[in-house]
This record gives structure tokens, sequence and C-alpha cells, in this order.
């Protein structure tokens, strides 16, 4: 399959591993994290196939993914870690503050501290709560080098899958997109439907 050939996303990936190599996927993987539409389904198979074709090293797409996953991470936790639980805690007050109340909020920090190792490393493996999940663990403020350990250990397992998958599939690596698409969606769709559970339990609640 020809570089050219690819279009819409798969292109721009192609496009930017092709000009600046591994640190191209590790660029690309610090902002999937960031920005989830971007996935990783796409840029780790196609990193994978350039790595059996000689243009980059396989280990080397490897370190720079799971690099520009902690770097990505990273952003997120400093985020949750800005919110902070204390205005959470005021926001969930406010009745017109819809996602969760003050006991919701307790329950989560409850769940987290008990589990919040496990979620951290085994949300690595789902398409969107990969990103989603550094939020809260800042929130909480897990120890950084606890986060950090789950997240590159995760990742690292991730990447290296889907790095392997392209690189034994050869010109065929979009299958690997074709196959785990029909995945992310249906997770997106699942977000989305407790995300709208969460809002009408909320105003039931509060009416």
């Amino acid at each position: 399959m020809a570089d050219a050939q690819v279009d819409g996303i798969g292109g721009w990936v192609v496009d930017v591993i092709g000009s600046i190599g591994e640190l191209g996927v590790g660029l690309l993987i610090a902002l999937e994290n960031v920005v989830p539409p971007i996935p990783s389904e796409v840029i780790l198979p196609f990193a994978g196939f350039s790595a059996s074709q000689g243009r980059i090293s396989l280990v080397g797409a490897w370190v720079a993914a799971t690099v520009g996953s902690l770097v990505g991470a990273w952003i997120l936790y400093g985020v949750g870690a800005f919110i902070a639980y204390e205005r959470l805690h005021g926001l969930a007050s406010k009745r017109w503050f819809l996602l969760f109340n003050t006991e919701d909020l307790h329950r989560g920090e409850r769940f987290f501290d008990r589990h919040g190792s496990k979620v951290v490393l085994f949300a690595r493996f789902v398409p969107l709560l990969r990103s989603v999940v550094s939020v809260p663990a800042g929130v909480v403020r897990m120890p950084l080098l606890r986060f950090s350990a789950l997240t590159a250990l995760g990742s690292g397992i991730w990447n290296a899958l889907f790095l392997y998958a392209g690189y034994t599939l050869g010109g065929q690596w979009e299958r690997v997109e074709a196959w785990m698409g029909p995945v992310s969606t249906t997770v997106v769709v699942l977000v989305a439907a407790a995300f709208a559970l969460l809002v009408v339990r909320q105003v039931k609640i509060r009416t």
C-alpha cells in the first residue's frame, strides 16, 4: 500500500511520521491522550508498518509512544490537580450543577482511594477512558510517581501490541483501524449515554 493512498486522519499520521519519524510517533500519541478523537489505533499500526519497512526503529517508536503517553497523561493529571477536589465539592453543592452531587463526589473519592491504581492501569486499554482517567487521578492527587509508573506500564503494553500488529500486518495495517473503529465508537456512545443518565438522575434528585 502506498502512503499516497491513505486519506483523512490516517493520511495526516502518515505525513507526520514520514517527516519526523519516531519523534512524530511520540508527539502524535501525546496529542492523542489530550485529544482522544485522534486515535492511537491509527497512529501505532502505521508506525509499526513504517518500522517493518526500515523507515523508523520499532523499539524507538515504542519508547517515543510510551513517553508521549506519559506526557499527555501528565497534562490531564495537571488539569485535574488544578480543578482540585475542593473546587469540585463547591460545584457539586450547587443546584444548577447536574453532573453529580456532594454524595456522589464523596463516593467517587472513596472508590478511587481504594481502587485508583487498578483504574488507572486498566483504563489504559480502553479507548477514550485511557485519557479521561488522568483527570480524576489529578483531582484526588494520586502520588505522581505511582500514577506515572501505572501509566507507563499500561500504555507500554497497549503501544507494544498495536505497534507489533502494524509491524506484522505490513501494508494491511489499516485492518487494525477497521477492527478497532467500531469498538472505539461503542465506548464513546456508552460514555455519552452514561453522561446523559447522570444529568437526568441529577435533574430528578434536585427537582
